[in-house]
């Protein structure tokens, strides 16, 4: 399988959101068109700390990585925060989840971030295998409160 990761433009479109979607049916979460529309046009966007990166085979679009540059209080480098990572489910196992973090640290590297971190549910026991060969396990624990 040749892997090639690269931005998304705004022609991907179609094919990004079908992934999205199973991300959020993966977590059980529902959001209006309104926040997906607004989700893909920050992605576009240059000016915001957002992006979006997708692993493709030929022209099929297998897998995405959607990132949120921030400050941190620990650095003056920005730092990564890798919200959402999602393969299709026939291309799981397969390496493409690891290309898309590996690529995601290339990009910190080349552009001096501080930190590359991520997330997920304590359920999600199949990525935890992967994650925990390609970072440290943080030990915090995440609190929130929706507004």
């Amino acid at each position: 399988m040749t892997i090639s990761i690269r931005p998304l433009t705004a022609a991907d479109r179609a094919a990004w959101e079908p992934l999205w979607q199973g991300y959020l049916t993966f977590y059980k979460a529902a959001l209006t068109p309104e926040v997906t529309e607004t989700t893909w046009q920050r992605f576009l966007d240059p000016a915001e700390p957002m992006f979006v990166r997708g692993a493709f085979e030929g022209e099929i679009l297998l897998g995405i990585v959607q990132c949120v540059l921030h400050r941190t209080s620990w650095s003056q480098k920005p730092i990564c925060y890798l919200q959402d990572l999602f393969t299709v489910p026939e291309a799981r196992g397969k390496g493409v989840g690891r290309k898309l973090i590996e690529h995601i640290y290339a990009e910190a590297e080349k552009n001096g971030w501080f930190r590359v971190y991520w997330q997920t549910h304590e359920t999600n026991a199949e990525a935890q295998v992967l994650y925990n060969k390609l970072a440290d396990r943080s030990g915090f624990i995440v609190y929130r409160k929706n507004m």
